[in-house]
């Protein structure tokens, strides 16, 4: 997949950048300890990504760096034939965990192993919040948030995560999975507190302009969608289509198991120029989910009630990683030029690091707290 910044800039005026009291930015350094000195231990705050397919944790070490981790949210039961074998998957550095008295592999790993034998990974999360059909998935989350977010510097340290927003086209229990998550944090000794994912996107991508624009969290489950002014959310919604939306429906029109789906989505493809009958699906319903999104996004913004007056044209940042394949940032800009939106739209961009834009919008809003 393509990772590279891309920007689609529309024949418009460019909205006018802002300065003053601000969020920290990406890659900011550690606040000075007094003397005039830099801290030698990191900042505190945590920030944590609970996403379908990914899971990222950020931290401000004491040099001033933002770390980032990753690790693919899937697990995989490992062959009772293979149970007793825990020396190998040491040996190979394969993360697992036995859990019941069976031997699980999490993760990235998990993935690799059942693309390479043909099987399905067992998910924890599905839509966008905690699956109710997968017995395990929450003993599973939390082994993999746990060797994401390890210790607390200090107990309560604040560990703000993200939370989707009740889904338009499908019910959905918000307050189960905003609770679950927050009490997994909670046990690991942070102070949990969640945010809108999207509006997290806006935290780490709209500074320059004031906070103000469209941001759009594009995961594996859903498409989370914000649109804030100053950073106060005016619209927010989600819809219950993502990447696995995508692999679901390209897996099944092609006749392929559903990890072949997501590899060939996942590889070198782009969306202006699909080269085999499979990429040309991946684009049919990439296309199909973006003029979903904005579709909706144009009608909830029409319906909204006390929108504040944007005086110039907004900024539009995608994120996540189903926004990461070649072409994304064009097709997206192509498809909002089709609809005739409400609000004047300078462009549409992809963020700089678009896989960890909400984990670091997450982060932004732990430090602001501690400051």
């Amino acid at each position: 997949m393509s990772g590279d910044t891309k920007t689609v800039r529309f024949n418009q005026p460019a909205p006018s950048a802002t300065t003053g009291a601000a969020p920290a930015k990406q890659g900011a350094a550690a606040a000075p300890a007094k003397g005039g000195t830099k801290s030698t231990s990191a900042a505190l705050g945590r920030g944590l990504d609970v996403g379908t397919a990914n899971l990222l944790s950020a931290m401000q070490d004491a040099s001033g760096e933002i770390v980032v981790k990753r690790e693919r949210n899937a697990f995989l039961q490992i062959p009772s034939e293979f149970g007793s074998n825990r020396d190998m998957l040491t040996r190979l550095n394969v993360p697992y965990v036995s859990f019941r008295d069976k031997l699980y592999v999490l993760g990235d790993a998990s993935f690799n192993l059942a693309n390479m034998f043909g099987q399905e990974v067992r998910r924890p999360m599905c839509d966008g919040f905690m699956s109710p059909n997968e017995q395990d998935a929450i003993p599973m989350i939390r082994f993999i948030i746990e060797r994401l977010l390890g210790e607390p510097q200090v107990e309560g340290e604040p560990c703000y995560f993200c939370i989707p927003a009740p889904s338009i086209d499908r019910e959905n229990d918000t307050v189960y999975h905003e609770g679950i998550a927050a009490n997994i944090v909670k046990k690991l000794g942070y102070t949990p507190h969640s945010m809108n994912e999207a509006h997290a996107i806006v935290y780490s991508e709209l500074a320059d302009h004031d906070f103000t624009g469209i941001g759009v969290s594009c995961g594996g489950g859903m498409f989370n969608v914000c649109v804030a002014y100053k950073t106060i959310p005016a619209v927010k919604f989600s819809v219950a289509r993502g990447g696995d939306w995508i692999d679901g429906h390209v897996a099944k029109v092609m006749g392929i198991p559903r990890t072949r789906a997501t590899a060939i989505k996942e590889s070198d493809v782009n969306l202006m120029s699909p080269r085999t009958r499979e990429e040309e699906a991946v684009v049919l319903y990439y296309r199909n989910l973006i003029s979903y999104v904005l579709q909706n996004l144009k009608q909830r913004f029409q319906l909204a009630r006390d929108v504040p007056q944007f005086t110039d044209p907004i900024e539009v940042v995608v994120a996540g990683g189903t926004s990461l394949i070649g072409g994304f940032v064009e097709v997206f800009a192509e498809e909002l030029q089709k609809i005739d939106f409400p609000l004047q739209i300078a462009g549409v961009r992809r963020a700089e690091d678009a896989m960890t834009s909400v984990v670091r919008g997450c982060l932004i809003a732990a430090a602001l707290s501690e400051g």
